[in-house]
């Protein structure tokens, strides 16, 4: 891809991408019912296949920007109004909790931070055998990255008392259960879903504030980011306030990405089972 890249126009090589996807999609069936399932949730009308290929095709869009960026390529960036304590951060540094979800080029944002704004950044991430985008922009960011792999447990508590005793940011994402044992139910796209919170536990245990963005492709060929207000955990604060505090914080940035969502909806990139409903009886949000 990256070779092509460099030899073809992209009046020519996106066409190439556009049938290279339309054949993986054809040979993905598992992530192909995901997408239809998640599409039927955020679209105002029953999914068709160019529904789904759209976003196969939005998520082929994504990683070709990704092996762009590794190779030296600019992406300029812009903040949305909701963004401001984000940039309030990058201004003034200090340690920090950065959450993220797989929408759009948030995946970018850590790579950006230490490539752009030289901020030192620690990215809880999952090890996987198709990761060589992630293994390219590391070489090129590398001064500036660490990473914590979230499939060595036994070592990433480790990992992570060692990022909280640095002022260097750690970046991890917020949307997958996997990983996580501690959720929370919020209404997101039409139900209560199950959601990790570890980012805000980890907020308490290591005195570190919160601030959560997403990052979105414009037609500009920009990025826009949207974000949460800062959560700063109070000291001596009885845990159940943290908690409802906490929750509220997560519960209106998850209102913010379904109206982005429902505007742009091929940009939610798990080809996975949406988030699970919560069980009855589940506290709401």
């Amino acid at each position: 891809m990256r070779i092509c890249d460099r030899m073809l126009p992209e009046v020519v090589y996106r066409p190439i991408r556009a049938l290279g996807t339309a054949v993986a999609m054809v040979g993905m069936p598992a992530q192909r019912q995901h997408s239809r399932a998640y599409l039927a949730t955020v679209l105002d009308h029953p999914p068709t296949w160019r529904d789904v290929f759209r976003h196969f095709f939005a998520f082929e869009e994504a990683l070709m920007l990704k092996l762009r960026v590794a190779n030296g390529r600019p992406v300029p960036c812009d903040c949305a109004p909701s963004g401001q304590p984000f940039l309030d951060w990058i201004a003034n540094g200090g340690p920090v909790l950065l959450g993220t979800l797989h929408i759009g080029v948030s995946d970018m944002l850590g790579f950006q931070l230490g490539g752009q704004v030289n901020r030192r950044v620690y990215l809880v991430r999952q090890r996987v055998g198709n990761s060589r985008d992630t293994e390219r922009l590391a070489a090129h960011f590398g001064e500036w990255l660490r990473f914590i792999w979230v499939n060595d447990s036994g070592e990433m508590l480790f990992a992570l008392k060692t990022a909280a005793a640095t002022g260097d940011a750690i970046a991890l994402q917020c949307d997958r259960v996997e990983f996580s044992t501690r959720t929370e139910a919020f209404d997101f796209l039409g139900a209560r879903r199950l959601f990790p919170v570890t980012i805000y536990h980890l907020a308490r245990i290591f005195d570190r504030p919160v601030i959560l963005t997403v990052g979105l492709p414009t037609p500009a060929g920009r990025s826009r980011l949207y974000g949460s207000p800062r959560f700063d955990p109070v000291p001596g604060e009885p845990r159940s306030v943290a908690r409802a505090r906490a929750h509220e914080h997560f519960q209106g940035f998850l209102r913010q990405v379904e109206g982005l969502l429902r505007e742009q909806p091929y940009l939610w990139f798990n080809f996975t089972p949406l988030n699970p409903p919560a069980p009855a009886g589940a506290p709401r949000a």
